[in-house]
C-alpha cells in the first residue's frame, strides 16, 4: 500500500506552513480574533480547495481525452456548516461551469459521473462524511473573462 506524508509547521500563533510529498508548501492561519495572523486560507477551507481542484482536474482530463474544447472551466463549491463545534460541513455543493460553445451535455455529464463516482479520491473520502451534490451550467465563451 503506498503512503503520504505531510509535515505542519507552527510558524507564529496559528501560521502554520505544511509540507507534502510533492515538495510544496502551503500556508494556513487563522482568524486575528482566535490569535492569528489573518494572512493566508484557512486549513477547513484548503478541504474545499482540495475537493475542487481533484474533480476539476479529473473533468478537464477526461474531457480532454475527448477532444472536448473548452474555452474556460471553473468548479464553485458552497459548503454548509454545523452550527455547533466541531463545525464540520454538513453539506457540500459543486458547480461544474464550462464555457465555450456546441459543447456536447452528454460529455460533460459523462465527465463529471467518472470524477464523482470512479477517479476523484477526495470525493470518495469525503463522501463518507458529507453529503455531496453537484450541478453544471454551459456559459458562454465571453463570459469567462469576466467571471469572479
Amino acid at each position: 500500500m503506498a503512503e503520504k506524508t505531510a509535515l505542519v509547521r507552527q510558524v507564529k500563533g496559528l501560521s502554520f506552513a505544511g509540507l507534502t510529498d510533492s515538495g510544496h508548501w502551503v500556508t494556513m492561519d487563522g482568524p486575528a480574533e482566535m490569535g492569528g495572523s489573518d494572512a493566508a486560507t484557512r486549513p477547513k477551507e484548503l478541504i474545499l480547495l482540495a475537493l475542487g481542484g481533484c474533480t476539476g482536474a479529473d473533468v478537464v482530463s477526461i474531457l480532454e481525452k475527448k477532444r472536448v474544447r473548452l474555452a474556460g472551466f471553473e468548479v464553485g463549491l458552497t459548503a454548509e456548516v454545523a452550527e455547533e463545534h466541531p463545525q464540520v460541513f454538513t453539506r457540500i455543493h459543486i458547480e461544474y461551469r464550462f464555457y465555450g460553445e456546441g459543447l456536447a451535455e452528454k460529455d460533460l455529464e459523462r465527465a463529471i459521473e467518472l470524477s464523482q463516482n470512479k477517479y476523484c479520491a477526495v470525493t470518495a473520502m469525503l463522501a463518507k462524511a458529507v453529503e455531496i451534490t453537484h450541478s453544471y451550467r454551459v456559459l458562454p465563451r465571453e463570459e469567462f473573462t469576466h467571471s469572479t
